[in-house]
């Protein structure tokens, strides 16, 4: 009984507590989101919205400069020295301000190049032009989020996701309904921008007039610094937008665009449990990872997430596993029935990654740069090679297969270097 009183006690529990609320208010966000995309579009939709979720991942790292867990790291380190702080954020809004002007300019002028490119129908060249103006906010939140991660303002930053993603469910939810496709792009778009209502009010009382906007604090030493998390983040973003809209092409021109709308559909299930695990990560233990200064910290980290975290996640997948088809008669419609042969493949290769990721997270807190590029350029490789062999036999199950693989491989790899590192 006192062992139960004193987990419960662990700021570990709290944090999970909190942000098992928040990642359920975005599930349920996500699955209203994706029942009105198959009751109203079907998989046919739901790939196209795949193609635009995929540019936005990546437009989030270009846009943020791959600033963000690098953000965390130096806003947590240097938190208690006001002037550090300063230097910290005022290089960090600066270079982002400018960013985003270019690429704001970039997407405006170029829409008809993005739209060959993402969806290659020509009826979609405004949903770059929106994106473009829209840049702005969404870049914002994601920024300030960053810095109130950095600060250890859990309670606040899982309030805000809270809110923000129920106010983004309503609109998406009314704007599938009312306008179809046009409504699912301008949902994936706009509900950012109400997030940053949030996020900038929260920050404007933490730091009342923003006295860090100032040339005087910027330093190009802080920006270098910075500079190796963008080669991190830069190289997932260029990456895997390539290679994830190259299996969904696949899919759609050697079988169907219901074959990858069938694909698209399990990914977005392993998104919304994965968000348990990652949001997890980035509020509660990449902080407490750039703060390890030894290795006995580092391994209490890990032990922490792979006796707490770990056997937690592999007991819901097994529950996934095991109601697999009501779950697709929930969420979508009989038409997503044949789905049900890719969960397997999905959630084994989910494990992989679940378990790979806490090690992932350490090559961004230490600043591993290049064993994180060489890492992340392998798995890439890996799973665009595997997924074109295995796709050309089993069509939409050869890419969780190979999803599966690849994230085996990744999950060996580090735990070599590792063990090699820290023993």
């Amino acid at each position: 009984m006192n062992y139960i009183k004193n987990i419960l006690k662990t700021p570990l529990f709290k944090i999970t507590s909190l942000n098992s609320a928040s990642v359920l208010v975005r599930i349920a966000g996500g699955l209203l989101a994706s029942k009105m995309i198959a009751l109203f579009i079907g998989p046919a939709g739901m790939a196209l919205t795949g193609n635009l979720r995929n540019f936005l991942t990546g437009l989030d790292s270009f846009s943020t400069l791959g600033f963000q867990n690098g953000i965390i790291k130096y806003t947590a380190e240097n938190s208690k020295d006001n002037v550090k702080l300063y230097r910290t954020l005022a290089t960090i809004f600066i270079s982002i301000f400018f960013t985003i002007l270019l690429l704001s300019a970039i997407l405006l002028l170029l829409s008809g190049y993005w739209e060959e490119w993402i969806f290659g129908t020509g009826e979609y060249v405004w949903v770059f032009k929106v994106l473009a103006f829209s840049l702005p906010w969404y870049t914002g939140n994601l920024i300030f989020m960053a810095v109130l991660n950095g600060l250890g303002k859990y309670k606040q930053v899982i309030g805000i996701n809270i809110w923000g993603n129920a106010a983004g469910v309503i609109l998406s939810a009314f704007l599938i309904w009312k306008l179809g496709v046009t409504g699912a792009f301008l949902g994936l778009i706009l509900y950012p921008a109400l997030l940053f209502l949030f996020s900038f009010y929260l920050l404007y009382r933490t730091f009342p007039r923003f006295p860090f906007l100032r040339w005087r604090y910027f330093d190009y030493s802080i920006l270098r610094g910075l500079l190796s998390y963008s080669q991190m983040a830069l190289v997932s973003a260029v990456f895997g937008p390539v290679v994830y809209l190259s299996i969904r092409n696949n899919l759609m021109d050697n079988f169907s665009p219901n074959e990858a709308g069938l694909w698209e559909s399990i990914s977005r299930i392993s998104t919304f449990y994965l968000m348990f695990v990652t949001t997890l990560l980035t509020v509660y233990f990449l902080p407490n990872l750039s703060m390890s200064k030894s290795n006995i910290e580092t391994r209490t980290v890990f032990r922490k997430y792979y006796k707490g975290i770990v056997p937690v996640f592999v007991l819901g997948l097994a529950a996934i596993y095991f109601l697999r088809y009501f779950i697709i008669r929930i969420l979508f419609s009989a038409e997503f029935l044949p789905m049900e042969k890719l969960f397997f493949w999905q959630l084994l290769g989910d494990f992989f990654k679940v378990c790979s990721l806490i090690l992932g997270y350490e090559l961004f807190a230490k600043k591993l740069t290049r064993t994180f590029i060489i890492t992340e350029i392998m798995s890439f490789v890996v799973l665009y090679f595997s997924s074109k062999y295995l796709i050309s036999i089993y069509g939409s199950e050869g890419a969780v297969m190979a999803h599966a693989f690849t994230y085996f491989v990744y999950l060996a790899v580090l735990v070599v270097y590792f063990r090699k590192k820290y023993n």
